[in-house]
């Protein structure tokens, strides 16, 4: 079967960069990000000025304060800004490919219950892994469950939702709510049974914090990252396709089922990985694609890298801002998030409102 290229009706966008060349927009956000991660790297309880981050990393000559900061920079900062870009870049292009997938904006990993059902998995892994393997429990272990987890409540919340073809918002959101308090009540199970050391690491989960963001922690998150990045290209045109409807996209010379599969592993992995190392971070995933959309239009193969780097430098900032508006003290990354984007989803929901006339 011939394929078929499918260009979107595309709208000018709210903030005038519908225009701009695709290159202009990646640059821009890419300069946007850089610039996040040089202000991340500067703040802080052990404060670096931006001028003394070129002798800190080695780019310039060094002094005897360039040794405290060196220290900083590359044993404290440079994990936590690694592991923040990779987790904000999962989450944003899991919300990306599922809003794609139902053909509906509302859709979200945080929302509709995966990142809950992933956690549960991670969850699972701490209390009753850790009691099997007395305590010897690789870290790897965890960004596999956490998988596992988020694939069978995506797998489970799709076949819900769909159809004969057709995907509902509203079973799609009921559904994900029951899901996410199911994963939520075992979670909390699994609480009740933890130990002290344990409970400590489940709390983790429950508001998403960067706060243990080390190298290994990075490095075991970059295959997923890794691959869900080399995916996205593929995936694009598949997705603008999908938007006219399956039957539509099917005599384009797409394999619906095929991207439908790839679309849930994707998202599974991605959020598995992100729950893994970060906890429970909402919002994300629904804030980033929506803003692009309205700024550069909705075809996904400009969309999906820009949701990766504006996902990168919004949750990069989010988790700068949770570092130091309290310092000493840290507040859970997640609480922010949720300050920012539930009111933003909220806007959200009243706009689908209107646009259907309920």
């Amino acid at each position: 079967m011939t394929s078929v290229s499918v260009d979107l009706p595309h709208r000018t966008g709210a903030l005038g960069l519908r225009s701009l060349p695709p290159a202009v927009v990646l640059l821009g956000l890419t300069a946007l990000l850089l610039t996040t991660a040089a202000i991340s790297a500067s703040v802080g309880a052990a404060g670096i000025p931006i001028g003394r981050l070129a002798a800190a990393v080695g780019l310039a000559d060094a002094d005897a304060a360039t040794v405290r900061d060196r220290l900083v920079l590359l044993s404290v900062r440079l994990p936590r800004i690694a592991v923040a870009m990779g987790v904000g870049a999962m989450l944003a292009a899991a919300g990306t490919i599922m809003q794609g997938l139902f053909r509906n904006p509302l859709a979200d990993p945080g929302l509709v219950g995966v990142s809950s059902g992933a956690g549960l998995a991670a969850a699972s892994v701490i209390v009753l892994g850790d009691r099997l393997l007395a305590g010897r429990l690789p870290f790897e272990a965890l960004p596999f469950a956490a998988f596992v987890g988020g694939l069978l409540t995506t797998t489970v919340l799709y076949r819900i939702a769909t159809r004969e073809g057709r995907t509902s918002i509203a079973t799609l959101l009921l559904a994900g709510l029951a899901l996410g308090a199911l994963a939520g009540a075992m979670t909390g199970l699994l609480v009740f049974i933890a130990d002290d050391r344990q409970l400590r690491d489940l709390t983790f989960w429950t508001l998403g914090s960067l706060a243990g963001a080390t190298w290994p922690k990075f490095w075991s998150i970059a295959p997923f990252l890794g691959g869900l990045l080399a995916s996205l290209p593929f995936i694009a045109a598949g997705l603008d396709r999908l938007v006219l409807g399956e039957a539509e996209a099917f005599h384009m010379g797409t394999s619906v089922e095929r991207l439908k599969q790839i679309a849930v592993v994707l998202v599974a992995a991605a959020t598995g990985a992100a729950v893994a190392v970060a906890g429970v971070i909402g919002f994300v995933g629904i804030v980033v694609p929506h803003l692009l959309r309205l700024a550069i239009g909705p075809g996904h193969r400009l969309l999906l890298p820009a949701a990766v780097i504006l996902g990168a430098a919004m949750l990069l900032a989010a988790d700068t801002v949770a570092r130091t508006i309290a310092t000493p003290a840290e507040l859970p990354v997640g609480i922010v998030t949720a300050i920012i984007g539930a009111p933003f989803f909220l806007v959200l929901l009243l706009r689908q409102r209107a646009l259907v006339g309920l």
